[in-house]
């Protein structure tokens, strides 16, 4: 017991951080399925097209062993080019495997989004090959620094990822509740054909949605590919199949619910990975998954709705 109450923090530490990654990558989900109720199962590999642009940077501001611009400098030119990349990868994906199929039964464009991942994947594996890519956090992040916490090992990486990722959904926040944006993104998830009636873009917004949950899955690569150093074509599967999870398990097409199922996701598998086994924390998500929809079928912050009719 002694063991497990000192080894408790530095988990919930590990599981928050994870999670802030996870509740980035669940923002996408949520917020294209709230829209369109498309699960865009290319997600994970624009997140992982997002880490490969955020090394592409790295390697061009720093060539050799030394960094050519300041490193505040150099992680914020990652951060918007991964976020742009992604997000107009994302906008593309839309227009030309998506937007056809709006009038389609709903298995053609869960189809077409299956396709689109095998294709990404594939065209990454042949133009970077499957070789890992290792991001040399070292010249941007001091590794000397850590602070102590409640009996918790804090890094300075550990702390950007958290800060970033929190920054991030704030913004979203502020964005989707503020702006004049945000207002015709909540009346087309509400409803479509009335929110067109009114005036709004409807393709506009859906391209909108699209490109800022995209750019929030390149920037959560970016931080994933700063945490953990190395990145690789398969990443996206993985991290996708995680993020959907977290968007599912806090009530998918809810915002609030993707930051808190993806939080929830990480602690969960932190402290599953910390006491139970390494081995086991994909099945101990899952299975916490599985209870939950057991007990509250629409999430944690999911909210009953009524059929259309």
């Amino acid at each position: 017991m002694e063991t497990v109450l000192k080894e408790l923090p530095q988990q919930l530490l590990n599981g928050l951080t994870l999670g802030s990654v996870y509740a980035l990558i669940a923002l996408g989900y949520s917020m294209v399925y709230g829209i369109l109720q498309l699960l865009n199962f290319a997600h994970g590999e624009v997140y992982m097209v997002g880490a490969f642009v955020g090394w592409g940077v790295l390697a061009l501001l720093a060539p050799g062993d030394r960094l050519l611009v300041p490193a505040w400098l150099a992680i914020v030119a990652m951060l918007v080019a991964a976020a742009l990349a992604s997000g107009l990868l994302g906008v593309a994906i839309e227009w030309f495997a998506y937007r056809p199929l709006r009038q389609a039964p709903r298995i053609a464009p869960l189809i077409s989004a299956l396709g689109v991942s095998f294709f990404l994947q594939n065209a990454v594996l042949l133009t970077m090959s499957a070789r890992y890519r290792t991001y040399r956090t070292g010249l941007l992040i001091p590794p000397a620094g850590n602070l102590g916490v409640l009996g918790a090992t804090v890094s300075p990486t550990r702390i950007l990822v958290m800060g970033v990722a929190a920054l991030l959904m704030l913004a979203l926040q502020a964005l989707v509740q503020r702006t004049r944006l945000g207002r015709a993104m909540r009346a087309t998830a509400q409803d479509r054909e009335a929110a067109a009636m009114m005036g709004v873009d409807v393709d506009g917004v859906i391209a909108s949605t699209f490109f800022i949950g995209s750019a929030l899955g390149g920037a959560a690569g970016v931080l994933v590919g700063l945490l953990f150093t190395q990145v690789y074509h398969f990443m996206g599967f993985t991290a996708g199949l995680k993020g959907f999870t977290a968007a599912v398990l806090g009530g998918i097409g809810s915002m609030p619910g993707a930051m808190l199922g993806g939080l929830v996701l990480g602690l969960v598998e932190s402290v599953g990975s910390g006491f139970i086994s390494p081995r086991y924390k994909d099945g101990i998500a899952f299975v916490v998954l599985i209870l939950l929809l057991l007990l509250r079928p629409r999430g944690l912050l999911g909210l009953r709705t009524k059929d259309k009719v």
